[in-house]
């Protein structure tokens, strides 16, 4: 009976529950992550794509994360709402935002779709699409068709924080993983051998994502905890606003590191057009295809890190919501940990081995000038991923306390002040090395005002366990 209420996530030991609910939620994440990363291997690979197609995936890639962005404000913020809501004890404002999301999440992906479709142009061309001829066709191609598939790559992606709520990560990690596994196995077999371009790795992802989906649709039908009944999906403005309001840091995180994205993109186009080497026609492509390469890698890292946190939401808002802020204080300390840890890892790894990990996106097939600016790319792009991976911890953990504002002011400044402001103001110095060197600042800078809010943080879970005893 226990586990059919949720009551063990405020007794259970607070290692095994970050075990349970985190390992899931990261293997997710990184499925997820594995779709553009594959594509971008394998495109890398093939001879007639080369840096063309990594350039075009690079372009591509932000427009993705804006349907991911209201994908995840959907999905957390109902993840978060259902775990407070059962903490407590209120199993119908649950179920009405279950129901609630999944008719936002359906709108919205069919919304966004059409508008991709009718601004595609556009769009491409406002994120650095046009950085040369052949990159344009490549990326028009390849976004095409992976506009078609942004209904279900939402919806999938909005029901995975969903379904951890529900208590069953597993599932939410199997139905993700499910449709990774497919774009990985069709990936080859559309670019290789039926040599279908930048439409294969499209078209696998998309086959992918709709499995993905399914499986979350029949989840719906089948929940345990919480089971929305017919009059659950009829939209409640109060239910609505308040489940958009616990994820819209969520949202705000992934919509300015698009913003972020967008900036960097163009300050390649054109900071790499006044460079000797890359300012040459048949070379203009290589560093936006060099830094989506080296966001790949951060993304791997950045779901690894996320998943963590984001798998703690369910634990940390029900301990809240019961009053056991010894318990959410503990799972803090442990998380921070765990994230520095991992974010130490990753930092040897792009300082000792670049060359090895430029070498998984095709560099045989480059001229050293790819190579060279790879490893450059890695070394000081990403220098500062301790800090980074920190401040993510930070973000999510807040917004998981019911902390709205605090997070969602953080994540702001990260991307907006910091990502965009140095992003727009270190090449005017520095060259096209200004936008490598606007990540680190962004992270250190970051970082100085999350041990603020960190440290606050603590001193308000130990007054509240004062109060308490």
């Amino acid at each position: 009976m226990e586990e059919e209420t949720n009551q063990y996530l405020g007794v259970e030991h607070i290692g095994r529950l970050m075990r349970k609910y985190a390992i899931p939620c990261i293997i997710s994440l990184l499925a997820g992550a594995l779709y553009n990363i594959v594509d971008q291997i394998f495109i890398a690979n093939a001879s007639y794509l080369g840096s063309y197609g990594n350039a075009a995936n690079t372009v591509v890639f932000p427009l993705t994360v804006i349907a991911l962005a209201i994908a995840v404000m959907i999905g957390d913020g109902c993840c978060a709402f259902v775990s407070l809501s059962l903490g407590r004890k209120h199993p119908d404002t649950a179920r009405k935002s279950v129901g609630n999301s999944v008719i936002m999440v359906i709108v919205s992906g069919l919304v966004l779709c059409l508008v991709y479709l009718i601004f595609s142009d556009q769009i491409i061309a406002m994120f650095g699409g046009t950085v040369n001829a052949e990159t344009f066709r490549h990326s028009k191609e390849y976004f095409f068709y992976i506009t078609l598939g942004i209904p279900f790559y939402m919806f999938g992606q909005a029901l995975n924080p969903i379904i951890r709520a529900d208590g069953s990560p597993e599932f939410a990690m199997t139905s993700t993983l499910a449709g990774a596994v497919i774009n990985i196995i069709l990936d080859p077999i559309f670019i290789f051998v039926f040599q279908w371009g930048m439409m294969g790795a499209a078209f696998a992802t998309v086959l992918g994502q709709v499995i993905t989906a399914v499986l979350a649709i029949w989840y719906i039908a089948h929940m345990k905890l919480v089971k929305p009944e017919k009059a659950d999906f009829r939209m409640d403005g109060g239910v609505c606003r308040k489940t958009l309001v616990l994820g819209v840091t969520s949202f705000l995180s992934q919509i300015s590191l698009v913003a972020a994205m967008a900036a960097i993109n163009n300050m390649v186009r054109k900071y790499g057009a006044l460079d000797p080497v890359f300012g040459q026609e048949q070379y203009a492509q290589i560093p936006m295809a060099v830094v989506g390469i080296v966001m790949k890698f951060f993304q791997i890292v950045i779901s690894i890190v996320v998943g963590m946190a984001a798998g703690c939401i369910p634990v940390v808002g029900f301990n809240m919501g019961a009053g056991k802020q010894n318990r959410v204080r503990e799972l803090f300390t442990k998380l921070l940990i765990a994230e520095a840890i991992v974010g130490a890892a990753a930092l040897i790894i792009v300082e000792a081995f670049p060359k090895q990990l430029i070498n998984i996106f095709g560099a045989a097939n480059e001229s050293v000038y790819y190579t060279a600016f790879s490893m450059k790319a890695f070394r000081i792009y990403l220098c500062m991923m301790v800090f980074a991976c920190v401040n993510k911890a930070c973000f999510i953990f807040l917004q998981a306390m019911g902390k709205a504002v605090s997070s969602t002011v953080l994540s702001m400044i990260r991307e907006i002040v910091f990502g965009v402001g140095f992003a727009l103001l270190l090449p005017v110095f520095f060259g096209l090395d200004g936008v490598l060197y606007s990540m680190p600042v962004s992270d250190f800078l970051t970082f100085i005002i999350a041990a603020f809010l960190i440290m606050r943080t603590y001193k308000e879970l130990n007054r509240e366990v004062i109060k308490l005893a």
